[in-house]
């Protein structure tokens, strides 16, 4: 086991030592940090924009729902893309695309010209430049830091702080300014990760290379190819497909549940800690994951993931609500650590020249299931009672990580990288 500035040998990416604080990747935290801000902001902004204008809650949930949709529907193909093409390009061009919609979106809300449809397209071609950019993330990492444990872990950190800051950041903005206000400040977000992306100088993927050519082969054909290398990976497969379950049984229930049952039971107020507290054990997980170094990752990563349980079920069992921040913290910082020694379990056991398209199978089946759960929310807690169906998410929660250790590939497999 190493510290969290071990930086001797790489994951096989670039040429030499690069530790993790350098100017390069200062400029992609910043960016990362930034871009998480005013993604966080923007649910607050659509809510009180559309029902300021004389929308439902369902008006507001169809413009979100048309930017989840474009991106799930889309990255796998954006995975291609960026094993194609130059990935920061790609993520600039992506950014300025982003910047462009959500500077249209302020004008038309300052200006009192909101018209769903409209919101909707906008929230789509969001969601297609989303799917554009996220494959890059994965490879970028790799080529800006030697400890890419370390990079992701001090990602998740400032990830995790922007999304506690930018709901609250959102609701000011809207009580002094307008929605038109924080539509502009999410416009300003993409401007400064284009900027700071522009900066960067990475690292090849390979010794000696550059972008891979892919030029001798179909489109069709590399979409194949990174498919088939996603199914050679039985540790890749295999988490995917219990994430999913995952998702239909934990997840997407449980977000919209415990919003409702602690809402209601407790007022908003409660709720707003809990969030808080959740999203405080994130930033803990993250420092937890700059620290540990286990030989085997998605092991240790699965053990964190039993204290994710006590999200919901302290809610399910209508605990006092200290208790059930507690548990959301816990279960924060659990879900952190897991999400740090996934993506550098990903980032370091697969080749670069496919990884793009790894990345886009890994968040297109990640995201899948989530729908569904949160669909079947409403059904199961009218059959069962919301507490009920939250206390089974909890004992599932625990069912999850059973399964994951439970398969020796996900078990035995060893870092390739060096941890110090």
């Amino acid at each position: 086991m190493g510290t969290a500035g071990g930086c001797e040998d790489s994951a096989g990416v670039g040429a030499g030592a690069r530790p993790v604080w350098s100017r390069d990747f200062a400029l992609f935290f910043v960016a990362r940090a930034v871009a998480r801000l005013g993604d966080t902001m923007l649910p607050v902004a659509l809510a009180a924009g559309l029902l300021q204008h004389g929308y439902g809650a369902g008006a507001v949930g169809l413009a979100m729902a048309a930017t989840s949709v474009a991106f799930a529907g889309l990255v796998v193909f954006g995975g291609v893309i960026a094993d194609r093409f130059s990935t920061r390009k790609l993520m600039i061009g992506a950014d300025l695309v982003r910047l462009g919609t959500q500077s249209l979106a302020a004008a038309l809300f300052y200006c009192g010209h909101v018209v769903l449809w409209e919101i909707c397209v906008i929230g789509f071609v969001n969601g297609v430049a989303g799917a554009v950019f996220q494959p890059g993330v994965a490879s970028t990492v790799p080529r800006l830091a030697s400890d890419i444990q370390g990079a992701n872990g001090a990602i998740r950190i400032a990830e995790s702080a922007a999304q506690l800051g930018g709901p609250a950041l959102a609701g000011l903005l809207v009580g002094f300014a307008s929605a038109g206000g924080v539509f502009a400040a999410h416009a300003a977000t993409y401007a400064v990760s284009a900027l700071c992306l522009l900066l960067l100088r990475l690292a090849p993927l390979v010794p000696g290379g550059g972008v891979p050519e892919h030029g001798g082969g179909t489109f069709r054909a590399d979409l194949v190819e990174g498919w088939r290398e996603f199914r050679a990976r039985t540790w890749l497969w295999a988490v995917i497909v219990v994430w999913c379950v995952y998702m239909i049984a934990v997840w997407g229930p449980s977000v919209p549940l415990v919003a409702t049952e602690v809402v209601q039971q407790h007022g908003p107020r409660a709720y707003g800690l809990i969030n808080s507290a959740l999203g405080a054990g994130t930033v803990v997980g993250g420092f937890l994951a700059l620290r540990l170094r286990p030989r085997r990752m998605l092991r240790a990563g699965a053990v964190s993931l039993f204290v994710f349980a006590g999200f919901p079920a302290t809610v399910g069992a209508d605990l006092s609500v200290p208790v059930m921040a507690a548990g959301a913290a816990v279960a924060g910082a659990g879900m952190s650590f897991w999400g740090v020694m996934w993506a550098t379990s990903v980032q370091t056991q697969v080749p670069p020249d496919v990884l793009n398209r790894i990345h886009a199978y890994d968040v297109a089946g990640s995201l899948a299931m989530m729908p569904v759960g949160q669909a079947l929310a409403g059904p199961a807690a009218s059959a069962l009672g919301a507490d009920q169906v939250l206390l089974v998410a909890g004992a599932i929660s625990f069912a999850i990580p059973i399964a994951l250790l439970s398969i020796p590939a996900v078990r035995d497999l060893i870092r390739a990288d060096n941890p110090g």
